[in-house]
């Protein structure tokens, strides 16, 4: 089934928005995409129709109390969770991260050891720090190969030990693009009895996401990096989050997912989540026939719809991450930190970040910025990345074109990254 792009670009207001006559180009999207009409007609919705608490007796509230309810299902079909008490939403992954450092801070001992790779977000980075720092926990850090960007999986069996308890990993790199081979290494620790939290922020946008499958124990995305609203979900195992000790307030349920969402919640940015998922079921629906038979086995029409949407996004994206490799590694010094074999583009996601010997990136950032092309420059909060590599003075220039995006988009910016760099 044909893709097609002027029927998915119509769907989201922003990308009609001139400056002076000039189209934005947004390549912007590893750091937060924009949002189809379904994101503002529900999040408009909320605040007119349901604006109240839950749990009351009165028709507005009975609204809210129904639309938050929706959302838990929506979010438990992207995610193919067992239900909807397994979804746990928040302010952003950051926030849901430390929050969940309070909880499982306290099954570990001094001495028990934990895993982050070289390759996280520092979102799944320093808040694990700080709790094995209390804990007395021994953090070890598994390398990534710099010249193939991606893990040896033997350099993790050589990490594991029998005190090994609790790993931090990324389902895919947001400046590198890796998508990393989770199940096989969520295996691996499993049978150690350590416990998992994969960050698949950058990698939801771009795949659809399984947590039955991939065998952790918790999952974290950001809904605004998938076309939503500014809001974290969490997925974690139901009997993880039945039994850990949470600091809520006393008026709280005691049950998941109240025991987790402490105060009063966004509701309007619960609704924008169900917009962002209506939108991905159009998708996989209008275009996602040939896609159908890869979704799991027993699952619901929604997941199946969402997993034939990001097959068939991923797919498209594929083109445009060869268009831009290809022109990147094209001109004279610029190198791709990241995976550049044009073989093996489904093993990652389409942001792209370049360096070039004495580069500028912040002017380069510019340069494209005055030409209304939307990139990002410097670390991306990619520290351990940025780190591991040697290039945290100057971090990278990072690209990420998604579904929405045009091949002219991205010539547009080879043109211009390639007049720089030429000195024109």
């Amino acid at each position: 089934m044909t893709f097609d792009l002027a029927r998915i670009r119509a769907q989201f207001p922003a990308l009609a928005l001139q400056d002076h006559g000039q189209p934005r180009v947004y390549l912007d999207n590893p750091a937060g995409t924009q949002v189809p009409q379904q994101v503002i007609d529900r999040m408009v919705d909320c605040l007119v129709r349901t604006n109240a608490n839950m749990g009351g007796q009165f028709r507005t509230t009975i609204d809210a109390t129904e639309l938050v309810h929706q959302a838990h299902l929506a979010l438990a079909d992207f995610y193919h969770a067992n239900n909807e008490r397994e979804i746990v939403f928040g302010p952003n992954m950051t926030s849901l991260t430390f929050q969940l450092t309070r909880s499982l801070g306290t099954l570990f001992q001094p001495g028990d050891e934990m895993i982050i790779t070289a390759m996280e977000h520092d979102g799944n980075n320093t808040p694990w720090r700080l709790m094995a720092a209390e804990r007395g926990m021994v953090v070890k850090t598994l390398p990534f190969d710099p010249h193939t960007y991606e893990f040896d999986l033997a350099e993790l069996d050589a990490l594991i030990t029998d005190r090994t308890k609790f790993a931090a990993l990324n389902m895919a790199s947001n400046l590198l693009g890796t998508i990393n081979p989770i199940q096989e290494m969520c295996t691996r620790l499993r049978a150690a009895g350590a416990l998992t939290y994969i960050d698949a922020v950058q990698y939801a946008p771009h795949g659809p996401v399984d947590v039955q499958a991939l065998g952790c124990d918790f999952l974290v995305s950001s809904a605004y990096k998938w076309y939503g609203p500014h809001q974290g979900v969490l997925w974690g195992r139901e009997e993880l989050l039945q039994t850990l000790p949470v600091w809520k307030l006393e008026a709280a349920g005691n049950d998941s997912p109240n025991r987790w969402e402490t105060g009063t919640q966004s509701h309007e940015g619960q609704a924008g989540c169900i917009g962002a998922i209506e939108y991905l079921q159009w998708v996989g629906q209008e275009f996602g026939a040939d896609f159908r038979d890869a979704a799991p086995e027993g699952c619901s029409e929604r997941t199946a719809d969402l997993h034939a949407a990001m097959r068939a996004m991923a797919t498209y994206e594929e083109s445009l991450s060869e268009r831009l490799i290809t022109g990147l590694r094209a001109i004279d010094g610029v190198e791709v930190r990241g995976i550049t074999n044009l073989e093996r583009l489904a093993h990652r996601v389409p942001t792209v970040s370049f360096t070039k010997p004495g580069l500028d990136n912040a002017a380069m950032a510019a340069h494209l910025a005055a030409h209304n092309v939307y990139v990002w420059n410097g670390h991306n909060y990619a520290l351990p990345v940025v780190d591991f590599l040697g290039i945290r003075q100057h971090g990278a220039v990072r690209v990420g074109p998604t579904h929405y995006n045009t091949v002219d988009e991205v010539d547009i910016l080879l043109t211009l990254v390639a007049d720089f760099v030429a000195g024109r």
